[in-house]
């Protein structure tokens, strides 16, 4: 239950603080502060459903789509930006599932390569169509690149990141849960003690 309200409320909270302060502007990088949590967004999605599987996983992104779209909604965010936010989400973190469930790596691994894919999607349809040419026309055309940019790589290190603390978190708490790939001989000591 933990994992599931970890998800939820980075998803709420990547929504505030998005709506609360200007993007940092490194360089022509354009990147909502928001954007750090939809790092941790990803891995918690990860999480869940390796504790709850594929198909409840899909119940909990629904329900996190409705509480994205209101909390949006509630903090004065313009309806075409809800529109653009719901969209990249539905489609991040669906190629996120599928991606993860299709791969059968060690879990950082799988984190990776399901959030690269779903972490470009995500800023590539909210950019474009949210707040660049398509949408509120805040991101040029000429920008639409950086600014894209900007919160992959921002997401992708905020993965890196989570997923890798993470792991070596709960090993060292001793309540690691095995991907049904991890290979027995690559378990820790530690953590095969407890199985």
């Amino acid at each position: 239950m933990f994992r599931i309200l970890i998800y939820l409320l980075s998803i709420v909270l990547a929504n505030v603080i998005t709506a609360k302060f200007a993007p940092i502007e490194l360089g022509l990088f354009i990147i909502p502060y928001g954007t750090l949590f939809i790092g941790l967004t990803l891995v918690m999605r990860d999480m869940v459903q390796n504790r709850f599987g594929r198909w409840k996983t899909y119940v909990l992104i629904i329900a996190a789509l409705a509480i994205s779209a209101i909390t949006s909604h509630l903090l004065g965010d313009a309806l075409w930006v809800v529109f653009a936010s719901m969209l990249s989400f539905i489609i991040s973190e669906t190629v996120d599932t599928e991606i993860y469930t299709r791969f059968k790596l060690p879990f950082v691994k799988r984190v990776m390569y399901s959030g690269i894919i779903a972490g470009f999607l995500d800023s590539a349809v909210f950019v474009i169509i949210g707040i660049g040419p398509l949408g509120l026309k805040f991101v040029p055309w000429e920008l639409v690149p950086y600014a894209i940019a900007g919160q992959w790589i921002a997401k992708t290190l905020m993965q890196l990141i989570v997923a890798g603390g993470i792991r070596h978190f709960v090993i060292k708490l001793g309540i690691y849960e095995p991907n049904i790939s991890d290979e027995p001989h690559k378990v820790p000591q530690t953590v095969r003690a407890t199985q």
